[in-house]
């Protein structure tokens, strides 16, 4: 691949240069991006294809690379580190208990906190001790898009906080949130990524038990834990006619809660969202339930 040497600050003054092969991704070395140019254009040195990643998938939180399922290979490993340049990278095994607690194994470098930045919002987490998932940003925007379009500012309760994924991007749209973590470790997060983004006039955040935290009636209750239909009846006592629940499960459980639903002495209309692909024959969905 013929390339040609630029100041990595200058990446963006050239996007639309006609020398520039766009087919071609820049190869980044520190300060300097060697950027493939079409043929007969002048280069300055030749370097080999990159080949395709093919290990297992990744994401990078702040500058840490996190990688859930399968370990790596070797080679993959170091593509990750050529390519990618991160500080770190963890392996998440699998996620334990209710509190979400990752098992995690440093594959490279060192972790520890970061500073994650996603649609405006800064999150401040340690990835070895709290999950994020990044597959999520899509249910973010929408729970966003949401708020934004009702009519006044909404009284919200995020059963499962955690670090403020849904929580920190509903108040930012101009919600009142009313935030519960029960693993203190996230719980600290919450509290500091509230300061961080300047939002603890639309935040309450409570240490505990969503099931016995919650307070009143609320315009919308977000469940964000796949074990969030063993809590509804809890959430059930806390809706007025209009609440929006979104409850999230791994595939359809529509029947189950309208039966639930029913069974509190309300009615509802589901819609069943798809988040992303959970496993093999099975999705992470949502689903909206309007209380009437």
């Amino acid at each position: 691949m013929r390339v040609r040497k630029i100041a990595r600050a200058d990446l963006p003054l050239i996007s639309n240069a006609g020398w520039v092969d766009p087919a071609r991704a820049p190869y980044i070395e520190g300060d300097v991006a060697w950027v493939p140019v079409h043929p007969g254009e002048p280069c300055d040195a030749e370097i080999p294809e990159r080949r395709r990643y093919s290990g297992p998938g990744y994401y990078l939180m702040g500058d840490v690379a996190v990688i859930h399922g399968d370990k790596p290979s070797p080679a993959d490993l170091e593509e990750i580190i050529r390519f990618r340049h991160p500080r770190g990278i963890i392996r998440i095994a699998e996620l334990r208990d209710v509190t979400r607690t990752p098992e995690t194994e440093i594959l490279f470098g060192t972790c520890g906190e970061v500073l994650h930045k996603e649609s405006g919002i800064t999150y401040i987490l340690d990835p070895q001790q709290v999950m994020f998932s990044m597959g999520n940003r899509n249910e973010k925007a929408r729970m966003v898009a949401m708020i934004r379009s009702g009519s006044g500012t909404e009284r919200v309760a995020d059963m499962f906080a955690g670090i403020g994924y849904f929580t920190l991007p509903m108040a930012g749209a101009g919600a009142n949130v009313h935030a519960m973590e029960i693993n203190p470790v996230a719980f600290g997060y919450l509290e500091r990524n509230i300061r961080k983004n300047r939002l603890t006039d639309r935040i309450i955040a409570m240490l505990g038990d969503c099931r016995t935290s919650l307070t009143g009636t609320y315009d919308r209750i977000v469940m964000g834990h796949f074990d969030a239909l063993n809590m509804l009846p809890e959430a059930l006592a806390h809706v007025k006619n209009g609440t929006i629940l979104h409850l999230h499960t791994i595939g359809p459980a529509d029947e189950r809660i309208r039966a639930m639903v029913e069974g509190a002495g309300f009615s509802a209309t589901i819609r069943v969202h798809k988040v992303k692909k959970y496993r093999p024959h099975a999705w992470h969905v949502v689903h909206d339930v309007t209380i009437s």
